[in-house]
């Protein structure tokens, strides 16, 4: 049996059997999401599960692999990550806080050589970066990191797209033969799987700050990991177009509130899943068609390392425009959706 499909098999077992433990020991900590008018669930739902995920995750790693210099230090800045969401679960950290302790868990990943040293230009040989290296690892890591935080806002929805999108990574690192990423991407993909068998509509329990900024930092950080091996086009713009929604979805919250205003970190209800509930859709009928568009972004994600650069220009081309016109097309990008108050969270549960 291929190390990958232990390391998928063993993660999404762990993450599936742990997450009712966590669950308890959510709710003895306090850790509760409680409902109000905002939020679409009616009772207190237990947060934190993202333990599970991180746990599924670990026990697959070191159940399938060598820890190598830079497995560790992946594993070490996955645990600072897991606290900072931990501590962001029972108490609601300060955005400043929150976004300090992102980088700190980035620089872990420097301290072990996981950074971000050049980048493929698309007309010749290779941009070395130098001294912007460290500062792009860490702009690389934390954007990544809050972009899957902040499309956790519906049952399932970042354990899901987080999924499809390790699987687009898994797939691009098996044709690669980047053996250390498939691992890595499988053990993520099976443990988010897994936690996503309690986490769909309706959801016994939520991931949390816990999960989703453990998730979409593992993702950045794997994501450098493949640079090592191959042309940086490949390893960083796979998981940008696989990661396509929540990061479009998080540039339309950036423009809409600068062309209305107000503050780009103030939150607001316009994001897509809010407005997708707006029109009409059930909570997993949203989900469902965010999975589908995952999908098809991870189809064009594959196909990109397989056509010319001038097809994989025209794909990408392709992407934004109907992003775009589908986010003018449902009101993403108007200001009309409400604001939240500057307490509450962007997230609807």
């Amino acid at each position: 049996m291929q190390t990958y499909v232990v390391a998928f098999t063993v993660a999404l077992a762990a993450a599936y059997f742990i997450t009712p433990r966590v669950k308890e020991l959510a709710i003895k900590a306090g850790a509760l999401d409680a409902p109000d008018a905002r939020k679409v669930h009616t009772i207190p739902i237990p947060r934190m599960g993202g333990l599970a995920i991180y746990f599924g995750f670990v026990l697959a790693v070191l159940s399938s692999m060598r820890i190598s210099h830079e497995i560790l230090g992946l594993l070490l800045g996955g645990t600072v990550i897991l606290a900072v969401g931990i501590i962001d679960d029972l108490k609601q950290l300060p955005a400043k806080v929150k976004l300090l302790g992102q980088i700190v868990a980035a620089a872990v990943l420097i301290m072990f050589d996981i950074r971000i040293e050049w980048l493929t230009n698309p007309f010749g040989d290779m941009i070395y970066v130098n001294y912007l290296s460290i500062p792009l690892t860490i702009m690389w890591v934390v954007s990544l990191t809050n972009t899957v935080n902040l499309i956790d806002g519906l049952d399932g929805l970042a354990a899901g797209v987080s999924t499809i999108a390790s699987v687009t990574i898994l797939l691009v690192a098996l044709e690669q033969n980047f053996w250390t990423v498939a691992i890595l991407t499988a053990a993520l993909a099976g443990s988010a799987l897994g936690f996503l068998q309690h986490n769909f509509n309706p959801a016994k329990i939520f991931m949390g700050d816990t999960g989703s900024m453990f998730l979409g930092y593992m993702l950045a950080a794997v994501s450098i990991l493949g640079t090592v091996k191959s042309a940086a086009t490949i390893a960083l713009v796979v998981p940008i177009v696989a990661l396509g929604l929540p990061i479009m979805d998080t540039a339309f919250a950036i423009i809409r509130r600068y062309m209305s205003g107000r503050p780009i970190f103030k939150p607001d209800k316009g994001h897509l899943h809010h407005r997708l509930l707006a029109m009409g859709l059930s909570q997993k009928q949203a989900v469902l068609l965010m999975y589908v568009i995952s999908g098809c972004l991870g189809v064009s994600a594959i196909a990109l390392t397989e056509v010319s650069k001038v097809y994989a220009a025209l794909i990408l081309l392709s992407i934004i425009t109907a992003a775009i016109l589908g986010a003018k097309k449902i009101g993403v990008l108007k200001n009309n959706d409400g604001v939240l108050k500057s307490s509450d969270s962007v997230k609807s549960h």
